[in-house]
């Protein structure tokens, strides 16, 4: 058992008609069609600011899920995250209409450059005043390795290999490429920056190479909030190194209280706070002013879900082409080269086999995170125990029915939440960092990996 802390909460969605449900766009009140339009980014943050919320976390994937029946057409047909589109043009619409949300977006590293990366993350950290951060994904889906030329996505552990060389470069280039006085806009002399406090970066890594002036002057965070998704061994081991926030999912508290403990541990061995990491689990929340209410909402919601796309959406997360399997079948490990970690949680770190066909519903089964229905009383009890059972530090709240699902969670839970003194009644000033770690500053601490490239001020 763990003492209790404030909880925080991302609301989780995506720039697609379908995220971590399938078919839910078809429900008449969902909005998850307008995807393409600002106006329904705009509502979204608005509502996600009036409850408070850490920030609206954005999930990416580049490619389509082609692995079930070894063809892209189930997830085309049922909007299996496709269409889908660039996640990082959104957030300056968003952040004009707020004032302290914070924008976790999801960026593939595989498929870019640092020099032009480390210049796009930059300007939106200019732009929002310092509420940007990166969610470090290494691709898992080979479709989109095709479309960018190659044969395959890489192997997973070579991925993050990978991974550590791209965030030596962007380091470098965001720590240490421009010294934090080096622009002096001075309109009396006619100089704008100091060129002795400029300096080229050159990296020369076994995968990226990079010589050259980072192109944006130092933005308020410097370093984007980094934000991490992988709990594989491997996934576990990168992200207790940089990462700064961790989303993770698990079906069970004690799945989930594991994953969080090898974590912390990590962390500490390398030498950093273990709690210098803020850990967010997926939630799905249904709630009604009533548990009845709540109980029909989801059945309401549940006649809307696509078995079909579902089953294609679970086979592009896990590698694993479920049209082979009959939906009373025992789900059993496959090696894969996809999100291990989502594997290992449905077989074996199950408490009870699971059958194929119970990921297709929306259920506690298919969520492989916390599912919880029932009244503002009911889901407050829920997420206080998980918070305490398994030390995490808040929720990312998945897009169900959008923006209904949310605007239910800020009305009735937030407020419930708050009478028990367990979630802030006002936002903490300063960028996303200063916000998440009150405690610290804007730019990533001593003790973070990257901060060996920084240059002191003189």
């Amino acid at each position: 058992m763990t003492k209790l802390r404030e909880l925080r909460f991302n609301a989780f969605n995506m720039t697609a008609p379908g995220h971590n449900w399938a078919g839910l766009w078809s429900h008449p009140r969902d909005r998850s069609i307008d995807y393409n339009t600002l106006d329904y980014w705009v509502e979204f943050a608005r509502i996600a600011e009036r409850g408070l919320f850490d920030g609206i976390f954005l999930a990416d994937v580049f490619g389509v899920y082609d692995v079930f029946g070894a063809s892209p057409e189930t997830a085309i047909r049922h909007g299996v995250q496709l269409p889908n589109a660039d996640p990082t043009l959104l957030v300056s619409a968003m952040a004009l209409v707020t004032q302290n949300l914070g924008f976790g977006i999801t960026a593939n590293l595989s498929l870019e450059h640092p020099y032009q990366f480390a210049r796009r993350f930059s300007t939106l950290d200019h732009l929002t005043r310092g509420r940007i951060g990166w969610n470090i994904v290494t691709g898992y889906l080979d479709s989109g390795a095709r479309g960018m030329g190659f044969n395959a996505g890489r192997q997973h552990d070579d991925r993050y290999d990978v991974a550590e060389d791209f965030l030596t470069a962007t380091y470098k280039l965001w720590e240490g490429s421009w010294q934090q006085d080096a622009v002096r806009r001075d309109r009396a002399s006619g100089i704008f920056t100091d060129p002795a406090k400029v300096h080229a970066v050159r990296h020369e890594g076994p995968h990226y190479r990079v010589d050259g002036i980072h192109l944006s002057e130092p933005s308020p965070q410097r370093t984007p909030l980094l934000y991490q998704a992988g709990a594989s061994k491997r996934g576990r081991a990168f992200a207790a190194q940089h990462a700064e926030a961790i989303f993770l999912n698990g079906q069970t508290r004690p799945m989930l209280a594991e994953t969080v403990r090898a974590i912390r541990m990590a962390a500490q061995q390398l030498g950093r706070d273990p709690y210098d990491i803020r850990l967010f689990a997926g939630l799905n929340v249904i709630v009604a002013p009533t548990r009845g209410e709540a109980h029909d909402l989801h059945e309401e919601y549940s006649r809307h879900v696509s078995q079909q796309g579902q089953m294609a959406l679970l086979s592009g997360w896990t590698g694993i082409d479920f049209s082979r399997f009959a939906p009373e079948q025992a789900l059993e490990y496959v090696e894969s080269n996809a999100i291990q970690s989502m594997v290992e949680n449905l077989t074996r770190r199950s408490e009870r086999p699971v059958k194929v066909g119970d990921l297709a519903s929306l259920s506690p089964a298919g969520a492989r995170a916390p599912f919880v229905v029932g009244s503002p009383q009911d889901v407050a009890d829920e997420l206080a125990g998980w918070a305490r059972d398994t030390d995490i530090d808040g929720f990312n709240l998945v897009r169900l029915v959008a923006p209904e699902s949310l605007t239910a969670f800020v009305d009735l839970v937030v407020p419930e939440l708050q009478s028990r003194g367990l979630y802030k009644t006002a936002y903490h000033g300063g960028t996303l960092r200063e916000k998440l770690f009150p405690q610290g500053g804007a730019l990533l601490p001593v003790t973070h990996p990257a901060a060996r490239f920084r240059r002191a001020v003189a």
